[in-house]
């Protein structure tokens, strides 16, 4: 099937976005599926690239990140799409690419493509534990109501996370439809565990290489909930004596590192670009601990439990979804007390029971990418034989 994706913020200099839609690209051809992607750009024009193409609509680049391009030319939009005669049409966005593909008169079925919930990153977690996650989203009703109204004129709403589709359908978009993401499993493995890599950590740390050592990942940004982390560690390492490595940087970072300087045992490792570097440190590790609610697939978290590691995260988001009472424990997000008491709850438990119940959610509930976009493509072929 022909399937072009109308994707707002895919940039020849972009991040996540850009490599996930590179990944679709190749992923298609190689299951037979033509992709197309609709992208804004300086001028118009048509590249082969990973298997599929990129239609280029000429705009101008946007004023707060000139990396991206403004799409906003609906007619040239539109004119591709008739030109392409798509089987199946993604609108990647909520904003103007999303309205876009919505308003296409087309006979092709649509899947609006949701991988964000930007009311749990922002309001959510400046706001949410004072007046409560129920009451931040009634607070956010319009913007619910605008998705509702996007949404409708799709057949789908595809997200990453289940966690994400039932609240999506609780606010009455239009069929939600949970399509996890994947990771690189051979990339991350208890066998990439070193013990001298174990024994450099907790030196950093100022632990003895015995003493439990616990792991995170992230970005150093106010959605990731890093604070809460540092509360829960000071107050955990109280108990007993442990160390906590934190890889990341970001726009926290000279918040963190003042912070961290407090803090016996908390070594802020930095930014690494090493994917195998961070592997072994993960599998060199006891334990994961992670912040964020707000992510709509915990691909870090997937990450750590491939590497052997049970969790300690909050009990709302993408990380949540991804955690069992066998190899976790969960805190109300945002709360240091309760996730210090669940980081001793996860060290009292037995280690051979747990590395047990790791390995089988490791097998079982993460998979890769190209499971992913075995979903995907069975979802878009169902779509369109509903349609025809």
């Amino acid at each position: 099937m022909k399937i072009v994706d109308v994707a707002e913020f895919y940039a020849d200099q972009g991040g996540g976005v850009k490599t996930y839609i590179n990944q679709k690209l190749a992923a298609g051809a190689e299951r037979g599926h033509e992709v197309v992607i609709i992208a804004p750009g300086p001028q118009a024009g048509e590249q082969a690239r990973h298997g599929g193409r990129i239609v280029w609509i000429p705009g101008p680049p946007m004023p707060f990140d000139p990396r991206y391009y403004v799409l906003w030319r609906q007619s040239e939009v539109h004119r591709a799409l008739d030109a392409e005669r798509p089987d199946l049409v993604e609108g990647s966005s909520p904003w103007s690419g999303g309205w876009f593909a919505a308003r296409w008169r087309g006979d092709a079925p649509k899947a609006f493509i949701f991988h964000q919930d930007p009311v749990a990153v922002y309001p959510q977690t400046f706001v949410g534990g004072v007046l409560g996650p129920g009451r931040v989203d009634r607070l956010f009703a319009p913007y619910w109501s605008y998705l509702r109204r996007l949404s409708s004129r799709f057949d789908a709403t595809v997200v990453s996370g289940q966690w994400l589709a039932d609240k999506l359908g609780r606010f009455g978009l239009e069929r939600p439809v949970a399509v996890p993401f994947g990771i690189d499993k051979a990339a991350w493995s208890p066998d990439h565990a070193r013990g001298e890599v174990r024994a450099r950590l907790a030196a950093a740390c100022g632990v003895d290489p015995d003493a439990p050592l616990w792991v995170g990942v992230s970005r150093f940004h106010p959605e990731k909930r890093l604070g809460t982390l540092l509360d829960a560690f000071a107050r955990a390492s109280k108990a007993r004596p442990m160390g906590f490595v934190l890889f990341g940087d970001g726009p926290l970072a000279g918040w963190l590192r003042r912070r961290a300087a407090k803090i016996p045992g908390l070594h802020l490792a930095g930014y690494t670009k090493d994917r195998r570097e961070l592997a072994t440190a993960l599998a060199s590790s006891d334990a994961f601990l992670h912040g964020s609610a707000a992510e709509t697939y915990g691909l870090v978290v997937a990450e750590a439990l491939c590497s052997g590691l049970p969790l300690v995260v909050p009990d709302v988001g993408g990380a949540a979804d991804l955690a069992a009472p066998a190899w976790a424990e969960t805190y109300p997000a945002g709360d240091a007390r309760a996730c210090a008491a669940a980081m001793g709850r996860l060290l009292a438990r037995d280690p051979a029971t747990l590395k047990r119940a790791v390995a089988g959610a490791a097998a079982d509930r993460v998979g890769t990418m190209a499971d992913h976009f075995d979903q995907l493509f069975a979802l878009y072929e169902r779509l369109a034989a509903e349609r025809s």
